[in-house]
């Protein structure tokens, strides 16, 4: 592992309704492993990076928007090892880039601007057949790491709390990646839940079965929708104000596209009793709290 995850922090959450409802929500800090690589990001990394050091060419290529946590932790983790980055990032190049992508090439990644439409055949064995022309030999990592080999990474992420007696492992769904590793790596009495910070997204099941290569795996799954605040990187007043109230009451930093949409479902289910009492919740940050930096001035306290 690129960083040292054996003592990744944990905070319990105090707060009356907990009390009440008689049940521990607790946050698995993996945010804090490093400001860009952070979150679930360097272990959805991690087996790409393993075979792009054993390569002759030494590079990796990769896929993600102007705001990619994605791009920002990949850059930063070739640098560090000395492998080489390129970056095919979604739209036409801003006269003003932005700060995340001012970090990317900070950090030594080449960056290549393609239409919105070219970016939806990013997957086709075409385009990637022609990128491989362009750029010559490289490992090529599927935006947000969404292969097996993403998931067998983000499943080390259940190694950090092997040790401790939780119930519930809960996580923000993006491309179901981190969602896939941790059913992998749970024990069997474990639930394991994620929040979708995405509108309409109806094919968990096969990604889950995808990812893992047993669809085994979708019956220990739980799914919770409507906390996607208007759909991906979409945000409201109240969930601004959700955020500012957390790191008010619990001293945590959220980010508004994956972590607060999480933490806002978990915390609404407690309310709802859809735990039942004696729960000892663990909640994954997932890092990517460089994505507010796009958020208006003085919108968060901290």
């Amino acid at each position: 592992m690129l960083f040292d995850i054996s003592t990744v922090d944990i905070d319990e959450l105090h707060d009356d309704l907990f009390v009440q409802k008689q049940v521990k929500l607790s946050v698995l800090r993996l945010d804090k492993i490093h400001p860009l690589v952070s979150g679930n990001k360097i272990f959805k990394l991690h087996n790409f990076l393993a075979d792009a050091l054993k390569s002759p060419h030494k590079t990796i290529l990769t896929f993600g928007g102007a705001y990619s946590n994605h791009l920002a932790a990949t850059a930063f983790a070739c640098k560090t090892l000395k492998l080489k980055s390129i970056g095919i990032v979604r739209g036409e190049k801003p006269e003003v880039l932005s700060h995340t992508l001012q970090q990317c090439i900070a950090d030594g990644m080449l960056l290549k601007f393609i239409s919105r439409a070219d970016y939806d055949s990013k997957d086709s064995p075409a385009f990637l057949s022609n990128l491989k022309k362009e750029f010559g030999n490289c490992i090529i990592v599927p935006e947000g790491g969404y292969a097996p080999k993403g998931a067998q990474g983000a499943a080390l992420i259940v190694e950090t709390i092997k040790d401790k007696a939780y119930t519930h492992i809960c996580t923000a769904l993006g491309t179901a990646t981190t969602f896939a590793g941790l059913l992998m790596a749970a024990k069997s009495e474990q639930t394991i839940i994620a929040v979708t910070v995405l509108k309409g997204m109806l094919d968990v099941e096969e990604r889950v079965t995808y990812l893992t290569g047993k669809e085994a795996f979708c019956k220990n799954m739980q799914i919770v929708n409507g906390y996607d605040f208007g759909g991906y990187a979409k945000k409201t007043p109240a969930l601004i104000s959700f955020m500012n109230q957390c790191w008010q009451k619990y001293g945590l930093a959220l980010d508004f596209v994956y972590t607060a949409k999480m933490l806002y479902g978990i915390i609404e289910s407690i309310k709802q009793d859809k735990f039942t009492k004696g729960s000892n919740i663990i909640c994954l940050h997932t890092g990517g709290l460089q994505g507010n930096k796009s958020l208006p001035l003085n919108a968060l306290l901290f």
